[in-house]
């Protein structure tokens, strides 16, 4: 007769494996939590989103040790659920605060208002390909496994956004 085992049981993991896990924890780290933290503004929702891609990453150690791509696509794609829990939230506040449940005095930070508009203004892809390179720092393989396209892909992708950029960033000039 088998052996039963339970739902999440996995072999035990051996040191050489748990060295480099930890080093690739170590590394990628700081990087994802600036990776979220630029998407979501909110250093605790990062450091969460980031201990959470990787505790799924822990449990993926017995098939193999994810790389610094599959971990950024993760925290991407965690932090866009974070994202569409938050406009759920936001829309229950609102229709608290019309019925008069609630203020709504949140202050806004004005700084690089230009900037974010303009970012603001272009698709989806091109402000996550921009934001990605620029400000986090991704290389551009890293680049790549996010956009799920090639290397060479990237670039132009970027080159056009680029342009875009520069095109919204001159419309909010002349206004």
């Amino acid at each position: 007769m088998a052996e039963r085992r339970p739902v999440n049981w996995r072999p035990p993991v051996d040191d050489r494996t748990r060295t480099k896990f930890v080093a690739v924890y170590t590394h990628e780290h700081p990087r994802l939590v600036a990776f979220v933290l630029r998407r979501t503004g909110d250093r605790g929702v990062a450091e969460d989103v980031t201990a959470e891609v990787f505790r799924i990453a822990w449990e993926r150690v017995g098939e193999t040790i994810p790389d610094s791509a599959w971990l950024f696509v993760t925290a991407r794609n965690l932090t866009m659920a974070h994202h569409r829990a938050t406009r759920r939230s936001a829309i229950v506040r609102q229709r608290l605060i019309d019925a008069g449940f609630e203020r709504g005095d949140d202050p806004v930070d004005r700084r690089g208002e230009q900037l974010l508009a303009a970012l603001d203004a272009l698709p989806l892809d091109q402000r996550e390909l921009l934001t990605s390179h620029y400000w986090d720092g991704l290389s551009g393989s890293e680049c790549a496994a996010l956009a799920g396209c090639s290397v060479g892909a990237v670039w132009v992708r970027l080159h056009r956004a680029r342009a875009a950029l520069r095109v919204e960033i001159d419309k909010l000039k002349g206004e």
